[in-house]
């Protein structure tokens, strides 16, 4: 990513950080994959919360996210960003909700992380009619909410039929 893309960063922007998922889509090859895989760092905490828990750390992660996707979008001028990437955290984690509790987690882990890039990445109905309709951060978060449960549903549905 050349510095002349994130015209209108501000290192000292909590906000800024918290969109770019601590730095972790500042990556200058695939930002998506990267804030993804950042996101997999938070799993051994998740599983340890109880699945309430989780889903209040996931809404508190939406939360903040609109607020600095939106904010971090208008001072870098580009409505989605590539280097906004707090919105793959939160649907990764939704991705992989079917695995919390789980045990063992690995076999569904690396299933989670690659269901939720295709979903994300191919953006196929709805979750590109979302995508094109939906502004600010509310519009940057929502779609990757839906790509999140849409794996999130493959992914149980691979443990139902004992694929995983």
């Amino acid at each position: 990513m050349n510095r002349a893309s994130l015209k209108g960063w501000n290192a000292r922007n909590i906000w800024h950080w918290w969109a770019v998922g601590l730095g972790s889509g500042l990556s200058p090859f695939a930002p998506g994959t990267a804030g993804s895989l950042a996101a997999l760092l938070f799993v051994p905490l998740l599983v340890r919360l109880s699945l309430i828990q989780d889903a209040l750390w996931v809404l508190a992660f939406f939360i903040l996210g609109v607020i600095a996707a939106t904010r971090t979008g208008k001072d870098l001028g580009v409505h989605d960003h590539s280097a906004i990437v707090i919105d793959e955290w939160v649907g990764q984690w939704l991705a992989l909700y079917p695995l919390l509790g789980r045990h063992p987690l690995w076999p569904g882990l690396f299933t989670g992380f690659a269901l939720f890039r295709f979903f994300d990445i191919l953006k196929p109905w709805p979750i590109r009619w979302l995508d094109r309709r939906v502004g600010g951060g509310w519009g940057v978060m929502l779609d990757d909410v839906l790509a999140g449960m849409a794996a999130a549903f493959v992914l149980q549905l691979a443990y139902v039929y004992g694929v995983l």
